[in-house]
């Protein structure tokens, strides 16, 4: 099985090709800087350099063609500002998705945030972040050629992962570790029956394993 994964040097994508990687998967993170290839290759990831700020949907499809799964965990970042919030957390989430879509790949994970809502009022940066998820998690929605999965997590720390979360249609506010939402990703891209669902993921009690057994109906 092939993975693309774009934002491929963010924090939750390096964990996630690591566990990918163990996993026996061919795994590839889209970077736009070219400094960062050798992280990925030391997570087990290929490199493949792409800007999605700029990129046109018929290269990234090039770059998706033969995947199995693309996995959009990009972001603008804590210290951008509204402008890349749309180029990066809106915009490049759609571009994969259409990407994905005309490459023929089927499964399509979304790393959004809870909270996203394309009718979030406020204007402070963060509330225009909150938009832009929205607005690209309905996107995504839209795609009828996509079996997706968007996993909302809540504020996101870099404590150990401890394994143990809550996953459902709605949590409540919380923290999580990254390295849970890359162990929970992971559970995703093998649980094709989450097609369909939005997710939210906080720090719980439930073995990763287990709470992503639960949300499919196994």
């Amino acid at each position: 099985m092939r993975i693309v994964i774009a934002g491929g040097h963010g924090q939750i994508a390096l964990r996630l090709e690591r566990l990918l990687a163990v996993r026996g998967y061919e795994v590839a993170g889209i970077i736009r800087d070219r400094a960062q290839g050798d992280d990925l290759r030391e997570a087990g990831a290929e490199p493949v350099l792409c800007d999605l700020e700029s990129a046109t949907v018929e290269h990234v499809a090039g770059i998706l063609h033969g995947a199995d799964v693309a996995v959009f965990a990009a972001g603008a970042g804590p210290g951008s500002g509204i402008g890349r919030k749309d180029t990066v957390d809106r915009g490049a989430a759609v571009l994969l998705a259409d990407a994905a879509e005309r490459a023929g790949v089927r499964r399509f994970l979304m790393v959004s945030s809870m909270g996203a809502d394309a009718h979030h009022e406020g204007d402070d940066v963060f509330d225009f972040y909150l938009r832009a998820k929205g607005e690209a998690d309905d996107h995504v929605r839209t795609r009828l050629g996509l079996e997706w999965t968007i996993l909302r997590p809540g504020s996101l720390i870099d404590e150990a992962g401890s394994g143990l979360v809550r996953l459902e249609a709605h949590t409540g506010r919380g923290s999580v570790p990254r390295d849970d939402v890359a162990a929970v990703l992971a559970e995703l891209v093998e649980t094709p029956a989450t097609a369909g669902l939005t997710l939210e993921l906080t720090a719980g009690s439930t073995p990763v394993t287990v709470a992503v057994k639960d949300v499919a109906g196994n």
